[in-house]
């Protein structure tokens, strides 16, 4: 117990190292793939820069849901212990308005949710554990996923592909950028952490003409103001207030004119949930009133609602562990908790299946001027935080392997 007691400090100094060491080309990586991002799955450059990555350090990779990479690094004797660290590769269809040297190269294309980020860190943090392979035992295996900005999600591709087998891991671990935490600290929360994600497209059909002889018509527009102001009764009057959830259409498309009744009306939006039972019943509840409400008013409407990620729940036992080894690499007072979101993520499809932990990497700085959210045209990062964000996830798996 006394060698031990002695050893992880040591072990804790060299990651630090390397992390430090590792710093100006972990920018690098994050620029260059800021600079050249791919929408999802179309990330073959991305994936080839990946594996270019990882031929240089020796460590050997396979590909897997065509533009993801998977990659093992083992360490010294005996262990039958498998930890996954998994990092998304995908960027948005978003046009970037930073002016940088490494802005996106590509028009209508960014990195505006720190894919980049989540890429250049998982590259720097096999390079630590490939170095330090000697002085740990058990699996790491690196998780390079397609495709998280669009359904049906890389997670549930490569999770049907057998990445989460060959060997089991145990646990799987996700860090995300979160511009809201300032740089420096993280943010983590057990059990519920994000919400399911469905897309709901409504088509409301009337009997189009004259503005001015409503009359003679079945009016789509007006049966649409009244469907969108009754599905909010789904939130209001069905869903326990106890459990989040959201209903929200931002996208409702009638092509008429100031005198011209369309013949249709067509509307999207999204609901979110965190108890997947409810989330069930209410896309029953939603199809019902949608159908109910439309044809009392003398139109028909036909409601698809498109399955999107499950939610987010972080196993409380793994990210108490996780809480642990954060708090003892980064201090108490840097170890932040967080409220559910409402946003989506598929790396739920991993929580699903093994023990997993999704946590926030905390990347905004207020002086630095460095506060644009998530999806955001303007969005950036401190990049001080990726010293800590390699770090401390080949602390992470090195601590959960048991070492």
């Amino acid at each position: 117990m006394p060698r031990l007691f002695i050893f992880m400090p040591m072990l804790q100094t060299a990651i630090r190292e390397l992390a430090e060491q590792s710093h100006a080309r972990t920018i690098h990586d994050r620029r260059h793939l800021h600079a050249h991002p791919e929408l999802s799955f179309q990330e073959n450059e991305t994936s080839a820069y990946i594996k270019g990555r990882l031929d240089s350090m020796s460590i050997p990779w396979e590909s897997m849901a065509d533009t993801g990479v998977v990659a093992r690094i083992h360490g010294n004797g005996s262990s039958d212990r498998v930890v996954a660290l998994r990092a998304d590769i995908d960027a948005l269809p978003i046009t970037e308005l930073n002016q940088t040297e490494f802005t996106s190269r590509r028009p209508g294309v960014m990195h505006a949710c720190g894919h980049d980020a989540h890429t250049a860190s998982l590259l720097t943090t096999a390079f630590i554990l490939q170095s330090l392979k000697d002085q740990w035992k058990g699996t790491v295996k690196l998780i390079f996923q397609p495709g998280e900005e669009k359904l049906p999600g890389g997670a549930s591709l490569m999770i049907r592909e057998g990445v989460l087998q060959n060997p089991a891991p145990s646990a799987i671990v996700g860090q995300h950028v979160m511009p809201s935490v300032p740089r420096g600290k993280i943010a983590v929360r057990k059990g519920q952490l994000m919400a399911s994600m469905d897309e709901i497209s409504v088509t409301v059909r009337g009997r189009g003409g004259h503005g001015a002889m409503p009359h003679q018509n079945i009016d789509p527009v007006l049966i649409s103001a009244h469907l969108l102001v009754a599905l909010q009764q789904i939130i209001s009057r069905n869903n326990n207030p106890t459990m989040p959830g959201v209903l929200t259409f931002g996208r409702v498309i009638a092509d008429g004119a100031i005198n011209v009744i369309p013949d249709t009306v067509f509307i999207q939006g999204t609901f979110r949930t965190m108890d997947e039972q409810w989330r069930s019943e209410a896309h029953i509840r939603i199809k019902k009133m949608a159908e109910s409400l439309v044809e009392g008013m003398g139109g028909s409407c036909e409601l698809e609602v498109v399955r999107g990620y499950p939610a987010l729940v972080n196993d409380p036992a793994l990210t108490g562990r996780i809480e642990d080894y954060a708090v003892s690499y980064l201090g108490r007072e840097n170890v932040l908790l967080v409220d559910p979101l409402m946003v989506a993520e598929d790396f739920s499809y991993y929580s699903q299946t093994t023990e997993a932990c999704f946590y926030f990497l905390g990347v905004g700085n207020t002086e630095k001027g460095i506060i644009a959210p998530l999806h955001s045209p303007r969005f950036a990062i401190d990049e001080e935080a990726l010293v800590l964000s390699t770090g401390l996830m080949a602390y992470m798996a090195i601590k959960e392997l048991g070492n």
